[in-house]
């Protein structure tokens, strides 16, 4: 039974769908994944490696600024339509999974013409354009953030507060002290993770290593991942309280060993802290997509779980500032855990495909 997934362009819309997939084989044996993506997004260099079926099409997103380049978004979308068609003869759709980005809004489209059942997945507290338009032809929307639902345009389609699929904490974790140590840090210490997603945050880094260069608080250790691209210029700070590395795989080696978070507004990355109960300080990237990091970052810290700092004001001394203020309260910051905790959901990829499931034919 063939399951389309719809979503690229970024690692979050990617990422989720690959999960999502993975648990509903698990929960349904006979059912085949296969992705629908755009040539020109990152799909092209992970679906490979991921040994996904797939086909990339010509898709191209809206270009605002630059409408007279729009030619190709129609003429891909076009095209695009009638290879769906073709596709469609040889592995026909039980079900649509649609995940963002411009690279499912075609897809979603095609199905919803077809009578093939679509649905959605939604990561972050603001939807997308894709997602806006596309909840109208959803019979499901998956939400990361909750306060999503207020925006979509929900027609036919229902809202379920799942969270966004990332790969849960283990059963059995590791003592803290146990994480420190393989670090190399001491078991009492208190460790902030630092890191910007794969290819880093040159703002965050160039702050944290002025920060480190002013003097750390006492007690404080900090591990520091800085994007593949980035690791040299600040390799040569690394010193027994500091532990600096290109990127964290598998990263929940360092959650385990983490008090404190310092990052980037991404849905996956703030998903994956709260269900460790870490409490973060985020700093949105102010160019994301309808500032969506922003708006993240805001509802988190509205609930408890986070404190929003805006890039505008970063610097060394207010991060320093930020980080004594919570190194100063134990108490807050185990109410930051839990509150953190409290918006967790370790098991969205599971639920998710659980839901998916019933909305299949029986298995034979």
């Amino acid at each position: 039974m063939n399951v389309w997934f719809a979503g690229g362009g970024t690692g979050g819309h990617l990422y989720p769908g690959l999960a999502i997939a993975r648990a509903l084989v698990a929960a349904r044996p006979d059912v085949v994944p296969f992705f629908i993506g755009a040539r020109r997004g990152i799909e092209r260099e992970v679906l490979p490696a991921e040994g996904m079926p797939h086909s990339l099409l010509d898709l191209h997103p809206l270009y605002r600024p630059q409408v007279w380049r729009n030619w190709r978004t129609l003429r891909g979308a076009l095209a695009g339509w009638r290879a769906l068609s073709r596709l469609a003869r040889e592995r026909p759709p039980a079900l649509v999974v649609g995940t963002g980005g411009y690279a499912a809004g075609l897809t979603v489209a095609w199905a919803w013409a077809h009578g093939v059942p679509v649905t959605q997945h939604v990561g972050d507290a603001v939807p997308g354009i894709t997602a806006r338009w596309t909840s109208r032809l959803a019979r499901a929307s998956y939400l990361g953030y909750p306060e999503a639902a207020g925006r979509l345009q929900h027609g036919g389609t229902r809202a379920h507060d799942t969270g966004n699929p990332i790969q849960p904490p283990p059963v059995s974790r590791p003592t803290p002290g146990a994480a420190r140590a393989r670090w190399g840090f001491p078991a009492e210490a208190t460790v902030l993770l630092v890191f910007g997603g794969s290819q880093g945050a040159r703002a965050l880094n160039q702050a944290v290593a002025d920060w480190i260069a002013a003097g750390l608080p006492e007690g404080l250790c900090v591990l520091w991942a800085t994007g593949r691209g980035q690791h040299a210029p600040y390799a040569a700070l690394e010193r027994p309280t500091v532990r600096i590395v290109p990127y964290l795989s598998p990263i929940a080696e360092a959650y385990a060993a983490a008090d404190l978070a310092l990052v980037r507004g991404g849905m996956m990355g703030t998903s994956e802290l709260c269900a460790w109960g870490i409490p973060m300080v985020i700093v949105p990237l102010p160019t994301a997509a309808q500032d969506h990091q922003t708006a993240n970052a805001r509802v988190l810290e509205s609930a408890g779980a986070a404190r929003h700092l805006p890039q505008a004001a970063l610097t060394a001394a207010r991060l320093d500032a930020e980080v004594r203020a919570l190194l100063g309260d134990g108490a807050l910051r185990g109410r930051m855990s839990a509150a953190a905790v409290a918006r967790g959901r370790p098991h969205a990829a599971r639920d998710i495909a659980a839901h998916l499931a019933t909305l299949l034919p029986s298995a034979l």
